[in-house]
């Protein structure tokens, strides 16, 4: 076994993970002390703990939340990959806005045009891209909801 092996191995026995979440123009978390993370897998939501089995996975629209001690942080994130090891889980993501980031009201109101949208008739495309932007908006109210904004 390797120095890094070891090294890797240590960190997650110890019950502690890096995560870094990477939007195009920033990096958004990364933090050395996160003991399990909850992602939207595009074949469903999947769990990580320390010394998690390695693994390679695409992600949705939807809610990434991760704990930090007794302290959950939750986050919209709009598509992207997963990696996972043992010590560390990086997402990189077409966009990620951490709950205190979300502008509430704004999100209400994308939500509430997209709907106005999806009610007309639409070509597939313009159908289709209505769509997605219902979905961020509503995963944006949700998540800036569970961190208590009305």
């Amino acid at each position: 076994m390797s120095a890094e092996e070891r090294i890797k191995r240590m960190v997650a026995e110890k019950g502690k993970m890096l995560l870094e979440i990477v939007a195009p123009s920033r990096q958004v978390v990364r933090s050395e002390h996160v003991d399990e993370v909850i992602a939207p897998g595009s074949e469903g939501e999947f769990g990580v703990l320390p010394g998690h089995t390695p693994f390679l996975a695409t992600l949705r629209v939807g809610m990434l939340s991760y704990r930090e001690g007794a302290d959950w942080h939750h986050l919209a994130v709009e598509w992207g990959y997963a990696e996972v090891g043992p010590d560390r889980v990086v997402i990189l993501a077409e966009g990620a806005d951490r709950a205190a980031d979300i502008d509430l009201s704004e999100a209400r109101i994308e939500k509430d045009r997209a709907e106005r949208l999806l009610a007309e008739k639409l070509s597939e495309k313009d159908y289709e891209k209505a769509r997605i932007d219902l979905m961020r908006a509503m995963i944006r109210i949700q998540v800036a909801e569970k961190h208590g904004q009305k």
